[in-house]
């Protein structure tokens, strides 16, 4: 009976410890602060979409096409949250970016840097037949309880140069070769601008796994990610992705929930995985 009690004990202390070492990462793509979008100004959506995140609780969120007042109003509404990032055109202008948050009360912020996805990625630049410039956010962070370190690329690829998407593939790649990432743990996430079938994501999934695909059971939900703010949209366009390294996924789940008047929190879904 001791031994049985202790068993119990035992369970519940490793179900705990395996609860604490979750990671729950999400990428989104918020939609840049635009007057036209009518009712679906940013205005409009914001706070939804903090409680979106609040409700969800990823202990990282990579974000796309975040203004410098989108950026801040999600650092000012998310207290559990710091993160790293400027925009695209260089620190202090007002440009479109791609913050890195983090939940401070998980993770430390070890190490940070940006650069852009062009020939010249270690200043302001725009690569190849890009429409603008794009970068890539990158940091390090330490689990505050298990200490492990793990290493997140957040990023945006151009949405009109096809050379640009391939380019910046190999790019990316090849900074991760640099840095010696090989047998870390890596989590690449971002809207890619580029269906699964296309050569951008054919180059990732050779070093990566993508966390779609990772799971030995189906997806629940939608395949896509992209719905353009059409409410009837059969979301069947999936062009953002996380994916991973030497890292277990342990669910997957593109994000099609909806505001409270039935309209999308973005023209993209949160893609939304935890992992082990």
């Amino acid at each position: 009976m001791r031994a049985f009690k202790y068993s119990i004990i035992l369970v519940g202390l490793l179900s705990f410890s395996t609860l604490q070492a979750q990671t729950a990462v999400m990428s989104f793509n918020i939609r840049y602060d635009s007057a036209h979008d009518k009712e679906n100004r940013w205005e409009f959506r914001k706070m939804e979409i903090v409680d979106l995140i609040k409700y969800y609780q990823p202990d990282f969120l990579g974000v796309q096409e975040a203004m410098p007042n989108q950026a801040e109003f999600l650092a000012e509404n998310l207290d559990l949250y710091n993160y790293i990032g400027h925009g695209r055109d260089g620190e202090n202008t007002n440009s479109e970016g791609i913050p890195l948050f983090y939940n401070i009360s998980k993770f430390e912020l070890l190490t940070k840097e940006i650069f852009w996805l062009s020939e010249t990625p270690e200043k302001a630049s725009k690569g190849w037949d890009a429409a603008y410039k794009r970068i890539v956010v990158y940091g390090v962070f330490r689990n505050k309880t298990t200490k492990d370190t793990v290493h997140i690329f957040n990023c945006h690829f151009d949405h009109r140069g096809k050379v640009a998407r391939v380019q910046s593939a190999k790019l990316l790649l090849e900074s991760i070769r640099k840095k010696q990432l090989a047998a870390k743990k890596v989590i690449i996430m971002g809207d890619f601008n580029s269906l699964p079938s296309e050569n951008p994501i054919e180059i990732l999934n050779q070093q990566f796994e993508d966390s779609y695909k990772a799971l030995n059971y189906p997806v629940y939900g939608p395949i896509g990610t992209y719905n353009g703010f059409d409410v009837k949209s059969m979301l069947t366009k999936r062009i953002d992705y996380i994916f991973t390294k030497n890292i277990d996924v342990e669910s997957y789940r593109s994000i099609d929930d909806k505001r409270k008047n039935n309209l999308w929190f973005s023209d993209h879904l949160p893609v939304f995985i935890k992992l082990n």
